[in-house]
């Protein structure tokens, strides 16, 4: 598969260090709070594990699953909660986990539903921001990476659902998905 990447942008040396570097901020910010970490399926499972396991201080965790993309590179603008959170998250600290943050379209409307439910916080943890194409924005906490504007795939991140096996993140050779 690595013979599919015109480049690596991030190895696994860069992608643990980031980590570290996140789970020590978050041990600080939410020392002595009822933290929820919340992973965004399926894109985020790689950094979340990672992560939590850098959080030094206990926590929770559950999933969602939300996609505005299908099996395309586009989103399409609208959101679909493929799974919805396990707990109640009334009164609770929630730090949502997402592999990157790219047209802000899921997230907005994600975080929007989450508010509705009256947690005391929502922040969120992005590995990756891709701002050149964000059409909605989207306060990003905590934020590993910034990235341009490259069709990027592993370390959880797919084209139609291949590549999220990679342990490093590189961008995708276009003729794979042109």
């Amino acid at each position: 598969m690595l013979q599919d990447l015109a480049s690596v942008m991030f190895d696994e040396k860069v992608l643990a260090a980031k980590c570290q570097e996140l789970g020590r901020q978050l041990t600080e910010d939410y020392a002595g709070k009822d933290l929820l970490v919340v992973g965004i399926l399926k894109g985020s499972f790689m950094f979340f594990s990672d992560l939590v396991r850098s959080i030094n201080m206990p926590l929770n965790i559950d999933f969602m699953a939300a996609s505005s993309y299908g099996s395309g590179t586009e989103t399409s603008g609208k959101v679909l909660i493929k799974k919805d959170l396990s707990v109640d998250i009334k009164g609770r600290h929630i730090l949502l986990v997402e592999d990157i943050i790219d047209s802000g379209v899921t997230m907005s409307q994600l975080m929007a539903e989450l508010m509705k439910r009256e947690p005391a916080s929502i922040r969120l943890c992005a590995l990756l921001s891709k701002p050149s194409r964000r059409r909605i924005e989207v306060n990003i906490d905590y934020c590993g990476f910034e990235v341009p504007d490259e069709f990027l795939v592993g370390y959880g991140l797919d084209y139609a659902e291949n590549y999220r096996n990679l342990p490093v993140i590189g961008v995708l050779k276009r003729e794979i998905y042109s």
